[in-house]
């Protein structure tokens, strides 16, 4: 009678992904990882001691492929920029993947450089040492929720999204002026959460970043001669 087959560490993780993407993350269970692969829990065990951890791997393997060629260029800023992009796509590919890495979050090789990109990053702008953690811890809290809240709009069906875009246009443009004015004003110019959602990202983004560069400034050195101060 033939062995039961042995998975390694990638194949598990495969098919974890694989039915990750085709169900509710939610739902997503050991047992129903093991059936898929046509084993038994016990043998998935012996790979990854609990299921957060199996879940912490296979968001890992998404900022693997993020950082897969990726080589810094430009200032500091453009580092952290095309960071976040990258990240933001390779979820993007993987939407239902997102929800899995803002719950679990990863303490892979994958996430490790991508943090050690954003910290490099972050030590080219000039900001003390003292200030790049907070700053640091900043930036992924919100390149996690951005990323996080596009995979929502993501996931849903073509006719849920359709759904909800009526139901945006019945409690936009539908306002009634003298209950919402500052709506009904604005209604014709509002737009669903899912239009430019790139344009929007970058626009959060660079504002977060122009803290950073207004950070930098205020800590910069006095120059030669430069009274304390400030000459008043």
């Amino acid at each position: 009678m033939a062995g039961r087959r042995r998975w390694s560490t990638e194949e598990i993780l495969d098919a974890a992904a694989e039915l990750l993407r085709t169900s509710d993350p939610d739902s997503f269970s050991v047992r129903k990882l093991a059936a898929a692969l046509g084993t038994d829990s016990s043998s998935l065990y012996r790979h990854f001691r609990s299921k957060t951890e199996l879940l912490r791997a296979v968001a890992d393997r998404i900022l693997l492929t993020a950082m897969d060629g990726y080589r810094p260029e430009g200032d500091w800023r453009q580092r952290v920029t095309a960071l976040a992009l990258r990240v933001r796509e390779a979820f993007g590919q993987q939407p239902q993947l997102a929800s899995v890495w803002g719950r679990h979050a990863s303490s892979g090789t994958g996430s490790r450089l991508v943090m050690e990109e954003a910290l490099q990053a972050l030590r080219a702008s000039g900001l003390p040492d003292e200030e790049i953690p907070a700053r640091y811890h900043r930036f992924a809290v919100l390149v996690s929720a951005l990323i996080a809240s596009e995979a929502g709009v993501d996931t849903v069906t073509p006719e849920e999204r359709e759904q909800g875009l009526e139901l945006f246009r019945v409690a936009v443009l539908g306002a009634d002026p003298e209950r919402f004015p500052a709506l009904a004003h604005f209604a014709r110019d509002i737009r669903p959460l899912v239009v430019d959602r790139r344009a929007a990202f970058e626009e959060i983004l660079a504002a977060q970043l122009d803290g950073i560069e207004a950070a930098v400034r205020t800590s910069l050195p006095l120059g030669p001669g430069a009274p304390a101060d400030g000459g008043l």
